[in-house]
């Protein structure tokens, strides 16, 4: 019988709301070498069900029922001794993996010639769906030496000194005598000796583990004495370095106790109010056994933790309580001072509005803003730029966050939200365009014009038609909505299934512009020269050859926090096996812009910061996509699109949707992975049943997207021209040639010019 390359031990005691998920986080991996070692520390509630019907599921699981409660610790060693994999991983049962967790460990320990230990990250999950990265994930970062020892980089010590954050080698292990001692704080004593033991340590600046926070039953945060052990676990830590010679390291160590301690000692509840003294002089009597004196309190951290240094040192517990207590009161007294301020600015704000109300309109005044203010792009931008090219006159403002500013091109003046320029010109702008509504405070003027671009044809359910759809409303307050609707005077639409549903979703008296959309002018218009395409390709760093697949999944609103559809590193392993020379360009949803945590996966490029959407479908070969509306306007293209609906059907009836996109698709629909992987090495996403179902989704939703609708929209907003020019009518499509679909070949690369 072959050996695992990975034994993840799961200890479970009361945490049997949070154990299947932990349980299916590592089983369901793309990384399958793996047995789990589950057990159940004589769990009172249904742990111990649960690991059996897991273990009847997958026979990489063995269940381990112990007869007593042993303590998470000693409920490890159980597992531990049970272990024949090549690396120990240990993940505490309301923890999970994410999603490609081993393969980037494994990846990783392969490019680093299988050390001693290797550390990954984590990030804290709330139980309102926040995910919040580890705030010292810097120290994680990949560079030479790739392998080395403790003390070439000490600053790992910094680190949350927990167990699950690293992978062992099992032989290390075991010639190093590891064990969990009994009582709380038994990470501890492990992960110290495992640490300076170690002869060759490794990072992956990767998020690998999901640190559930709690709201109640955490075990650390239970009041009790048992936070008491947690002297005599550094005990064995200080011991290990007498027995071992490490006198070099006691200073550090010692640093991190003291800070460890006052940590305990401040967390409100932990330690039971009678223990607070004893636990006082407890520590009190550590930092005299393992201080070194003065010299070891200097090598601690800032002014603040040297005080607290000095208090314990000198046993000043009434002081410490009032070194704490005045700084949260300093801490609450600076956030309640920060709230009011921003209360005040922005009433401040909304007062200079109202007076900027009654001052005339400015008719050469356009304001635009896109996507809650987060810069140029979409609708609005292309209209912008257009508007600049053909009215003659007008100035043109756009508004967006200091971060966002450089999007912005010469010539543009930036307003900040909240600004009195921002309120000024909001106010007295004749024309102001967006592609979501402006605030609620805005007032609609007389004379004033508001353009509703939109920003995508609606797959899911908008605006009023989501009153049958909580999940995907989320506490929306529709008569709000409708107020703010009501200040259209336009409404752009790109076709008449648009048109239908904006009617529907947004009744109001306004004027639909069935012209199509503006910023496809650019898709629709003359193909990228092939010199162009490759400097693009080049700038973006898609390998020369490779065919570059961009990957838009979108938003799932009924989902707490940011749960990637897709395992993309297990997807380009996949597309790896089956000899396909591919490049994922992972694009994430503007609602979770932020960089992913860690470097992607081999195969993958991160093109989320990057500004222009348009480009990155221009660079590309093939869309992957989900349910996201850029499959509309990737369409025009002619280049293949596959649908990845794992999740449709819960999608459809969370979200709502207007028609089912498995059954009238703009190409191939695959449904995990494996049938992605397998479409794009066999060209299936380029054959000619995939090219004529684009080419039906093409003619429904792409009729007057011919790279002239920026032009159409201006010549009627701004210039009011009768003889604006025409319209293509339903039977014609982009590029001007009336009832011609650009025939798809038989590739991806094929379809790049």
């Amino acid at each position: 019988m072959s050996v695992p390359r990975f034994s993840v031990i799961v200890p479970a005691y009361r945490v049997q709301a949070y154990l299947d998920e932990c349980l299916e986080s590592v089983l369901a991996q793309s990384f399958t070498d793996v047995e789990v070692i589950a057990v159940d520390d004589c769990s009172p509630d249904f742990c111990g069900e649960i690991i059996d019907g897991a273990a009847a599921r997958d026979p990489r699981l063995t269940a381990v029922h112990l007869t007593a409660n042993v303590g998470l610790g000693r409920a490890r060693n159980a597992g531990l001794e049970r272990a024949t994999g090549d690396y120990v991983l240990f993940l505490d049962g309301d923890d999970t993996l994410v999603p490609g967790a081993l393969q980037a460990i494994a990846d990783r320990l392969a490019a680093t010639a299988d050390p001693d230990v290797l550390v990954y990250d984590y990030a804290r999950t709330y139980w309102d769906g926040r995910h919040a990265r580890n705030v010292r994930a810097d120290l994680l970062a990949e560079r030479e030496p790739r392998v080395f020892r403790l003390a070439e980089r000490p600053e790992l010590l910094r680190l949350l000194m927990v167990v699950w954050n690293k992978a062992y080698r099992r032989d290390f292990v075991a010639a190093q005598g590891l064990s969990f001692p009994p009582g709380y704080y038994e990470d501890t004593p492990w992960t110290y000796p495992a640490l300076l033991s170690a002869e060759r340590v490794a990072v992956l600046d990767r998020v690998c583990v999901h640190y559930r926070q709690r709201r109640s039953g955490n075990i650390l945060g239970t009041p009790g004495e048992q936070h008491l052990d947690v002297f005599e676990q550094y005990d064995r830590v200080f011991a290990f370095l007498a027995a071992r010679r490490l006198d070099g390291w006691r200073p550090v160590l010692f640093v991190r106790m003291v800070d460890h301690l006052t940590t305990i000692f401040n967390k409100s509840g932990r330690v039971p109010r009678h223990k607070r003294a004893e636990f006082f002089r407890r520590a009190r009597a550590q930092y005299a056994r393992y201080g070194g004196g003065v010299r070891a309190v200097r090598a601690g951290p800032g002014l603040r933790a040297r005080t607290r240094h000095l208090l314990v040192r000198f046993g000043s517990r009434r002081a410490f309580h009032l070194l704490g207590a005045t700084g949260r009161l300093l801490s609450r007294t600076r956030d309640l001072a920060g709230r009011a301020a921003r209360r005040a600015r922005a009433g401040c704000g909304r007062l200079y509005y109202r007076i900027q109300l009654r001052l005339p309109l400015d008719p050469h005044l356009a304001v635009f803003a896109a996507y809650w203010y987060r810069g140029y792009s979409c609708n609005p931008a292309a209209l912008e730029a257009k508007a600049r090219e053909l009215v003659p006159g007008l100035a043109t403002a756009w508004i967006a966050h200091p971060g966002h500013a450089h999007t912005v091109p010469p010539g543009v003046r930036v307003l900040h939200p909240g600004s009195r320029a921002c309120h000024r010109a909001l106010a007295r702008a004749t024309y102001l365009v967006n592609n979501v509504n402006f605030p609620q405070y805005v007032v609609k003027r007389r004379g004033q014009v508001h353009v509703q671009t939109h920003h995508g044809t609606p797959l899911k359910k908008m605006g009023l038609d989501l009153a049958d759809h909580p999940a995907g409303a989320a506490g929306m307050d529709f008569a709000a909505l409708m107020a703010r609707v009501d200040r259209w005077d336009y409404s752009l639409s790109a076709n008449r299934h648009s048109t239908l549903a904006w009617s529907r979703a947004y009744p109001a008296d306004h004027t639909t512009l069935e012209y199509g959309y503006p910023r496809n002018d650019v898709l629709a218009g003359a193909p990228l020269a092939r010199s162009a395409r490759a400097e693009l390709r080049a700038r973006l760093g898609i390998p020369e050859g490779a065919t570059a697949v961009l990957y838009a999944p979108t938003h799932r609103d009924y989902l707490p926090g940011h749960v990637p559809p897709l395992d993309l590193g297990a997807l380009a392993h996949a597309l790896r096996a089956h000899g396909a020379h591919v490049v994922l360009l992972a694009r994430a949803h503007y609602f979770h812009d932020a960089a992913p945590a860690g470097a992607p996966p081999a195969g993958v490029l991160d093109v989320t910061a990057h500004p222009s959407l348009d480009e990155l479908c221009l660079a590309s070969d093939a869309l992957l996509t989900d349910y996201s509306s850029v499959m509309f306007d990737y369409a025009l293209l002619g280049r293949p699109i596959v649908v990845h609906a794992a999740d449709w059907e819960a999608y459809r009836l969370a979200r709502g949707t207007y028609f089912d996109i498995t059954a009238e698709p703009p190409g191939l629909v695959c449904r995990s992975a494996d049938e992605i992987a397998g479409a794009l090495a066999a060209g299936a996403h380029a054959a000619p049943a995939a090219a004529a179902l684009l080419a039906r989704f093409r003619q429904r939703f792409c009729p007057y997207d011919d790279g002239h609708a920026a032009e159409r929209v201006v010549r009627h907003v701004f210039l009011g021209e009768a003889g604006r020019p025409p319209v293509p009518g339903p039977g014609e499509v982009a590029r001007g040639v009336p009832g011609v679909l650009p025939r798809p070949t038989g590739s991806a690369v094929a379809h790049s010019e």
